[in-house]
């Protein structure tokens, strides 16, 4: 299984590294042995909204290929949604088994055209900006519709992973993973829906 992090100037940090580390400890505790992963960028190295430097492992490429196709958000999204270049990149993500987004993200995978007449969430502050990508803005933390799953604000990012662990590899891998997380949040949710 491969995953593509994409990765631009401007973006929230956490909304790549909450989904990112999530993600990524299906290979570390050993549930996807053979999971994979780049960091995708338009450029070798990119900064956040806070001047963060971050570096890709791939420029340029290409997101066919990837099973899963993550893309955060920040206050870049606010040009690059009017990019073409960046949205025509993000298209190549089309055949994805996943493609996720977390917060504002959103607003670039469906300028991509990857929302279309689906329903999906961002950030509260851009559920305005979202409606013309979409078919329905959804005011809950993480929403699926068909191979796109969309989560809320930046610590959303989490959960997105969570709940990607949850539906590649079930409720007591997502469990072990929010619990070795020290994720009390979605480990106390989990928890309960258990028990009942």
């Amino acid at each position: 299984m491969k995953i593509a992090f994409v990765i631009f100037d401007r973006m929230t940090t956490m909304d790549f590294v909450g989904i990112y580390d999530t993600l990524t400890r299906l290979k570390s505790m050993g549930h996807v042995p053979d999971l994979s992963w780049d960091i995708c960028a338009r450029s070798e190295f990119v900064s956040d909204d806070r001047g963060l430097r971050i570096a890709a492992t791939l420029q340029e490429q290409s997101l066919v290929g990837y099973d899963i196709v993550v893309v955060p958000g920040g206050l870049g999204t606010r040009t690059l949604q009017h990019e073409t270049h960046f949205t025509d990149w993000l298209k190549t993500a089309e055949s994805s088994s996943l493609v996720v987004s977390v917060c504002t993200g959103a607003l670039l995978i469906g300028a991509a055209g990857l929302l279309n007449g689906k329903r999906a969430t961002t950030h509260p502050n851009a559920y305005e900006e979202l409606r013309p990508y979409c078919d329905t803005v959804v005011k809950e933390r993480v929403v699926e519709d068909g191979n796109v799953i969309t989560a809320r604000g930046v610590t959303s990012a989490i959960d997105a992973g969570l709940y990607v662990v949850r539906r590649l590899e079930g409720a007591e891998v997502e469990m072990e993973i929010a619990r070795q997380m020290d994720y009390p949040y979605r480990w106390e949710t989990l928890q309960n829906s258990a028990a009942t």
